[in-house]
C-alpha cells in the first residue's frame, strides 16, 4: 500500500476461484490464501473496494486519498 498513490487502483483477478473461496470445505493453499486476501481487503479502511462476479471474479481496490 505504501507504493500506491492516493486514488491508485489495484486490480486482482480470480478472486472467486470457481466459488471455492466461500466453501469452508475448500482448504487448498490457494483457496485459503485468496480467502484471507479477500477478507484483508474488505477490512482495510485505506481502500474502497468492490468484487465483480465476472468470470472467476475481479476485485478493484482504490486507495483512499
Amino acid at each position: 500500500m505504501t507504493r500506491l498513490r492516493p486514488g491508485g487502483l489495484i486490480v486482482l483477478d480470480n478472486v472467486l476461484r470457481a466459488g471455492r473461496v466461500i466453501d469452508p470445505a475448500a482448504q487448498s493453499e490457494a483457496d485459503v490464501i485468496i480467502r484471507r486476501l479477500n477478507d484483508a481487503i474488505t477490512a482495510d479502511d485505506r481502500v474502497d473496494s468492490v468484487m465483480l462476479p465476472v468470470r472467476d471474479g475481479v476485485t478493484l481496490a482504490r486507495r483512499r486519498g
